[in-house]
């Protein structure tokens, strides 16, 4: 059974290539447009990873891995960070938040691909 990775960013063209990228691959993608969104897809069906951004109206990506962090089913769930963020300071908070891994914009399918493999199989 495919694994599946939720997907969350307020930008269309970037949840269009993330999902495209990540469905070649062979894994199931679900899309949510901000933090919310995301929120409310993560806890209407288990998935084996989360991919979001930081910056997003509603809730933000640091908050969002916060909350998720504090449901049981999302405690050992990885958790990437997808954003323009590379600052060392906002990768200690995403990390402090509970963030796996991060992954600076734009990024490279083939590099994400591999992180994904890396984190989830």
């Amino acid at each position: 059974m495919a694994k599946t990775v939720l997907t969350v960013d307020d930008s269309a063209s970037i949840r269009q290539m993330v999902s495209f990228t990540l469905k070649s691959a062979g894994y199931e993608v679900v899309s949510a447009n901000d933090g919310m969104d995301g929120l409310e897809k993560a806890k209407a069906r288990q998935v084996n990873l989360v991919l979001t951004d930081q910056n997003m109206p509603r809730m933000d990506g640091l908050s969002l891995i916060k909350t998720l962090r504090g449901l049981p089913q999302y405690k050992a769930v990885p958790i990437l960070m997808l954003t323009t963020e590379s600052s060392d300071a906002m990768k200690s908070q995403g990390r402090a938040a509970g963030a796996t891994g991060w992954l600076v914009k734009p990024f490279d399918p083939q590099k994400l691909i591999e992180l994904v493999r890396k984190v989830i199989g």
